[in-house]
């Protein structure tokens, strides 16, 4: 089963530290909330939350949206494009030679091995012939809801725009087109077509076409749905950091970027990195989710808040010990930020005759 193992992938069978900002898993975030940061700095904690809304008014207006989905060679699993279920008989050697014939088998030396690799219609002939079944497709739903989502509650064409990335040499993309609201629920989201599943997870030139393509549009909502670690960190940072300044500077509009992490093998280290990078100045181009945890698609924004929106009249926050740590009288606005003592394990927001609580503890 070794030689079938390397075609088929069958061997797949809080604390919060000093000065770090640390995000709450969405799990444990109360659902009026889009999130929640802490951060310990001596005997404080600096909590920082945001109230979970869409954009609205001035802040909604003129909106381009992509979604960006990694095409590298470990999605193909998740795309429905892996062999399961087998063998369930012995495969003729006849049959193996005739792929090779063919070039839909190659044998590839690695590390003193010889690793066997068939295309797509190697695999979908084993298929027909039923020696394996095909792998569950998990992309495909996600990608149409949050699709859909963004074309009909966000775009101001009323379409978004859809790209595999990771492609080829794990640099490549392939444009999709720009699907509407109606297109988006029934789309088939398979992987590329044109080009083959990357042999890497390079993000940079996903960011770029989306930062290039729509550079004039007011607002830029894009989702980048992955399953492991990016290979071009350091890329990605430098470029965030230059469209960070660009933006600050006002030499071109802002844009929100958010990296969705679908599977087992996501790392999330490199994506609390880009979220919580420093870029010099006040613009936070980078938000994170966790597929398997997202509640609401409006979970989405939980970032894209305006300073200048007011959720209610007035408010307050209560610390676990009952004290009043905060008092909006002009107004609760949808991010806020106050401190109260380390060793306190939740607060409480005061708002529209109800109280909200919200552990600061997160899970180990």
């Amino acid at each position: 089963m070794a030689f079938w193992n390397k075609i088929f992938g069958q061997d797949k069978t809080a604390e919060v530290d000093d000065g770090r900002s640390h995000q709450l898993p969405s799990t444990i975030v109360a659902k009026e909330f889009g999130e929640v940061n802490v951060c310990k700095r001596g005997g404080s904690f600096e909590i920082l939350f945001t109230i979970l809304m869409e954009p609205t008014g001035t802040a909604a207006e003129g909106w381009q949206t992509g979604v960006a989905i990694d095409a590298s060679g470990s999605m193909q699993g998740n795309f429905g494009q892996a062999l399961v279920d087998g063998p369930k008989r012995e495969i003729p050697t006849s049959l193996l030679e005739q792929y090779q014939r063919e070039g839909s088998l190659t044998l590839i030396e690695h590390q003193g091995e010889t690793i066997p690799i068939l295309n797509r219609i190697a695999k979908a002939d084993l298929v027909e012939k039923g020696y394996f079944s095909w792998s569950k497709n998990e992309i495909e739903p996600l990608a149409r809801k949050v699709t859909a989502y963004l074309a009909s509650n966000l775009d101001a064409d009323g379409g978004t725009t859809v790209i595999y990335w990771a492609c080829g040499d794990g640099s490549e993309i392939e444009v999709v087109g720009d699907l509407t609201s109606d297109d988006c629920e029934l789309a088939p989201f398979k992987g590329p077509k044109g080009i083959d599943f990357g042999s890497g997870t390079v993000l940079t030139p996903a960011v770029k076409y989306f930062a290039e393509r729509f550079e004039d549009a007011k607002n830029g909502m894009y989702i980048f749905i992955t399953d492991g670690e990016l290979h071009d960190l350091e890329d990605v940072k430098k470029y965030t950091i230059q469209l960070c300044k660009d933006i600050q500077r006002e030499k071109r509009n802002p844009l929100k970027c958010v990296l969705i992490g679908i599977g087992d093998d996501i790392n999330e280290d490199q994506m609390e990195e880009l979220d919580d990078l420093d870029s010099g100045t006040s613009v936070d181009i980078w938000d994170h989710k966790i597929a398997r945890d997202i509640r609401s698609l409006v979970e989405i924004f939980a970032e894209v808040v305006s300073e200048h929106q007011i959720v209610a009249p007035n408010a307050r926050i209560y610390d676990s010990s009952g004290q009043l740590v905060k008092n909006f009288t002009d107004g609760l606005p949808p991010k806020v930020s106050f401190t109260m003592p380390v060793g306190l394990e939740w607060f409480e927001l005061e708002v529209a005759g109800q109280r909200i609580r919200q552990s600061v503890i997160a899970p180990k």
